[in-house]
């Protein structure tokens, strides 16, 4: 443990292009410290101008990571959670816009006295105050530093981290900057010069690495690592061979057995052995021999890219790894899904989302699910989806959600009270933990085994209690509220054996060595 009460900081950059890894190697890093024993947090610094990503297109972007306090942040912040299996705040994302947004009100309050405010000293010190804040009572703290060395709008963050080491200690500080080395299929050889040139800039900066890690998608030789430390001004040994792998869970072993491990253990001073025996019985669940493959279908209209859903998958992934079961996730085109398709899985999962394109697919969806007795999990828009279908099912054939519809007469889902006109603003929706309480034995009391749970939210729009009976008639009973029974939390299908849906996103709760229980029972039930 470290004993000064000061933090270590380990700053993650990376070079070369975006998407190279930095998140991933940043929170394997601190999956194999925590090993040790050490308490470790963790950050993302990111120069979006954005004030949060609650309005980033997700098909741009990837799925906005809700933390259990309402913080919308990037999807790296669930790559955390899942990797060191700790509960982030908003204090752990860190974007360039509300910085810029609290500096200028500052300003404007005449908080800075007539003074020019500037990126450096104002901005820079800014994101330093942040890093200390988040790092806080830790023996480590990781900072991840977005985008990617060189770019305009990440140079605060770049000049900032430097001049921190001036402010806690160099030894205080170690700098991880990852890099990649293509391979040309046409020379077959590796080419190491733009790896080069991304470590010539991170000095340009004023920031010599302490150790490199080298991303390449084929295994390399050693002599490009024997390069990289040359011409990179670092120990052959700090430099670690990072080609792709068959699962992203081996790396926190990867990183224990290289030389890697011994720069953080003198760094950090811990001298006991990497605990990582669960990890490796993650591992040996993956690889194991399936007796039973699940195919469930994934009712969504983002098809082109998959990391708008991580969570969803990682959480379906780890529930199937704990079943023993070997795992298809079928992609269904939410806009043109129907009977035919739904025939083909075993299961049904209707994720969150918003917006009106491809709905009604996912009404077809849930309604086959209910009608079939297919196992069905929806997910937020995937329980309110659910309420519209089992009130068409009840004879209400214009039954909707007035965010599709807002001149349905049979408005079973609605907005909620003091949603109205926030709809295109970012962080106002209901988000983050919220309790609720499950009907004693019904489906959802006995996959969680308690009648009383907590959950993160991101929804504006609620069912309308109003409509009950035809939801029942409908095949559908509430089977969780809010303490306060104003919000349905929970329903299910009481004539089905796994027909469960919540107005929360269990998906971010879900971790790779502890799945979430209603991952869990759909994919027990699709077995």
């Amino acid at each position: 443990m470290n004993t000064s009460h000061v933090p270590k900081y380990i700053f993650v950059t990376g070079g070369v292009l975006s998407g190279v890894g930095k998140g991933i190697t940043a929170a394997s890093i601190g999956a194999v410290l925590k090993s040790q024993g050490l308490k470790v947090s963790i950050q993302k610094c990111d120069p979006y101008l954005n004030v949060d990503a609650g309005l980033l297109n997700p098909a741009e972007h990837g799925e906005c990571f809700v933390t259990k306090d309402g913080a919308e942040t990037d999807l790296d912040l669930g790559h955390y959670e899942r990797f060191l299996d700790i509960e982030l705040t908003q204090k752990n994302a860190t974007l360039s816009g509300r910085l810029l947004r609290q500096l200028i009100e500052d300003e404007r309050a005449g908080n800075f006295g007539g003074k020019t405010v500037q990126l450096v000293p104002h901005l820079t010190q800014s994101i330093q105050t942040a890093i200390e804040t988040a790092g806080k009572g830790s023996d480590v703290h990781i900072v991840e530093i977005g985008g990617t060395v060189g770019d305009y709008e990440g140079l605060s963050f770049i000049e900032a981290i430097r001049e921190f080491a001036l402010k806690v200690g160099r030894a205080n500080c170690l700098y991880v900057h990852v890099v990649y080395v293509p391979f040309i299929g046409t020379s077959k050889e590796f080419k190491s010069k733009p790896a080069q040139n991304a470590l010539n800039d991170l000095r340009g900066f004023g920031i010599v690495p302490d150790a490199v890690v080298v991303r390449t998608d084929e295994p390399a030789p050693q002599s490009i690592a024997h390069k990289i430390a040359l011409f990179g001004g670092v120990n052959e040994g700090s430099v670690l061979m990072m080609p792709n792998v068959d699962s992203v869970f081996r790396i926190p072993e990867i990183i224990a057995a290289s030389g890697l491990m011994s720069r953080l253990q003198s760094f950090t001073g811990a001298r006991i052995k990497p605990n990582l025996a669960d990890w490796s019985a993650l591992i040996k669940r993956q690889q194991s021999k399936k007796a039973k493959r699940v195919r469930i279908g994934l009712v969504a209209k983002y098809m082109d890219n998959e990391d708008t859903y991580i969570s969803v998958l990682e959480a379906l992934k780890a529930a199937a790894w704990y079943e023993g079961a070997g795992l298809d996730i079928v992609w269904m085109n939410a806009e043109t899904a129907d009977k035919k398709d739904f025939k083909t899985v075993d299961g049904l999962l209707v994720p969150g989302g918003f917006g009106e394109r491809g709905i009604e697919g996912k009404i077809r969806a849930a309604t086959y699910a209910l009608e079939n007795k297919v196992p069905y999990l929806g997910i937020c828009l995937g329980l309110q989806v659910a309420v519209v279908a089992a009130a068409r099912r009840a004879g209400l054939k214009d039954a909707n959600s007035t965010e599709f519809d807002m001149g349905t007469k049979h408005n079973v889902v609605y907005i909620m009270e003091g949603q109205q006109g926030l709809e295109s603003t970012g962080g106002t929706l209901r988000l983050g933990d919220y309790p609720a309480k499950l009907v004693k034995n019904s489906v959802v009391a006995k996959t969680y085994g308690a009648t009383k749970v907590t959950e993160r939210h991101r929804h504006r729009y609620e069912v309308n209690q109003k409509f009950n009976g035809d939801i029942e008639k409908g095949g559908l009973t509430i089977s969780g509220t809010s303490p306060d029974t104003k919000l349905v939390e929970y329903i299910e299908a009481s004539d089905h054996h796994y027909f469960v849906a919540t107005q929360a996103h269990p998906e971010f709760r879900s971790r790779p060595t502890r799945p979430h229980p209603l991952f869990v029972g759909l994919i027990k039930a699709a077995k």
